[in-house]
C-alpha cells in the first residue's frame, strides 16, 4: 500500500514513522534535502513538500543554514485539570518515563523526589508528599517503575485540589536535573489534593519553560 502513495507522503511517512519508533530523537539532525533527493530518487520540490508537512504537524523544525532537526514537543495542559504527564506524552505517540532519585518515608508521610522524562529529554522536576493515612497502599508501590501523578489519578479520588503557579529561574539543582541553563525560565506548579477534607498529595513540579504550557479554559 505504501508504493501507491505520492512521493512526498511516503518521504514524509517514513521519517515521522522513524521519529515514533525512537530510530530518530529530539534534536537529531535530519537528512539534509539533497541527501533524500538521492536516496528517493526525486526532485527537490517533492523533498520540501514533505518536510514542510512534518514541520506543520510539529514533528520536525527547520533552524536556518543548520538544517531541519526533529523537534522537541512541547506539552499542554489546563490549569483547571490535574495533568497525567504519562497519558499526555503517550496520547501524542512520544516515549515516557519516570526517573525516580529518592524515596523515603516517615509515620505519616512517603516523600520522593524524581523527574519526567519526555521523548527522551528531561520535561519536569517532582517532588512530592504521600499522605499515608489517606494512601497507605503507596508504601508498597515501585515508583521507579511508574510516577507517582499516574498511580495516584488512578488509584484515589480527589474531590478538592488547589493550584499555585509561578514563573522561577532555575537554579544550579533543578538546572542539572533538567539538562538546562542555571537561571534557564521555568514554571513551577504547587499543587495539593484533599478526598472530602483528608489530604492526599502535596507536590512541587518545576517544568523546563520553554516546552509547558498551562491553558486556560472556560
Amino acid at each position: 500500500m505504501t508504493r501507491l502513495l505520492p512521493l512526498h507522503i511516503r518521504i514524509r511517512k517514513d521519517i515521522e514513522d522513524q521519529i515514533k519508533r525512537g530510530d530518530m530523537r529530539p534534536g537529531d539532525r535530519i537528512p539534509y534535502e539533497h541527501e533524500l533527493m538521492l536516496s528517493y530518487g526525486c526532485a527537490r520540490m517533492t523533498v520540501n513538500k514533505a518536510l514542510s508537512a512534518l514541520v506543520a504537524s510539529g514533528l520536525i523544525e527547520r533552524r536556518k543554514k543548520a538544517g531541519s532537526f526533529v523537534a522537541v514537543p512541547e506539552i499542554s495542559a489546563m490549569v483547571l485539570d490535574i495533568p497525567d504527564l504519562q497519558a499526555q506524552t503517550e496520547a501524542r505517540g512520544e516515549t515516557y518515563a519516570f526517573t525516580l532519585i529518592w524515596c523515603k518515608s516517615t509515620e505519616d508521610v512517603l516523600e520522593l523526589e524524581g523527574v519526567h522524562i519526555c521523548a527522551g529529554r528531561p520535561l519536569c522536576l517532582e517532588r512530592r508528599t504521600i499522605h499515608l493515612k489517606s494512601v497507605p497502599e503507596a508504601l508498597d508501590i515501585d515508583f521507579s517503575q511508574i510516577s507517582p501523578g499516574s498511580w495516584l489519578l488512578g488509584k484515589v479520588p480527589w474531590t478538592q485540589a488547589e493550584n499555585r503557579i509561578s514563573a522561577i529561574a532555575a537554579d544550579k539543582d533543578i538546572a542539572d536535573r533538567l539538562g538546562l541553563s542555571k537561571g534557564a525560565a521555568c514554571l513551577k506548579v504547587d499543587r495539593r489534593t484533599w478526598q472530602n477534607s483528608q489530604a492526599i498529595t502535596s507536590v512541587s513540579q518545576v517544568f523546563d519553560g520553554a516546552h509547558y504550557h498551562l491553558i486556560a479554559k472556560f
